[in-house]
């Protein structure tokens, strides 16, 4: 927030239906663990920025009951295209596409339509 260091994003949640970014779980200064929804703030290579630590929301694990860590989905297995290693979203938060590695060779799909099998339970 206006270059003050507010946390640390350790997981994605997504929405797998629509292949929707829901938001980041942030472990903040603090150590408490919130939620920061994709549509409060402008994520770029380099950061993700807020405009107030209100952004930051308390009940983690409400948005957690909605979404799929994508943390959850790593190594998971998407149909016969090989196992998740990567995703690519798009500026207004869609997932557009995927990396997958099958036989050492990596490659990008799109996401639309495709099913993830999780590798984890995960952290709901």
């Amino acid at each position: 927030m206006h270059g003050i260091h507010l946390g640390q994003p350790i997981d994605v949640l997504l929405d797998v239906e629509s292949w929707q970014t829901l938001g980041f779980v942030v472990r903040c200064g603090d150590e408490a663990m919130r939620f920061l929804p994709f549509a409060a703030c402008n994520p770029t290579e380099d950061d993700i920025a807020v405009q107030s630590a209100l952004m930051l929301l308390e009940d983690v694990a409400f948005y957690e009951k909605r979404g799929i860590s994508f943390r959850s989905l790593l190594n998971g297995t998407v149909g016969i295209q090989g196992s998740l290693v990567d995703a690519w979203i798009a500026q207004g938060g869609a997932v557009a596409e995927l990396e997958v590695e099958r036989d050492g060779t990596r490659k990008r799909i799109s996401a639309a339509g495709q099913r993830v099998a999780a590798t984890r339970a995960s952290a709901a």
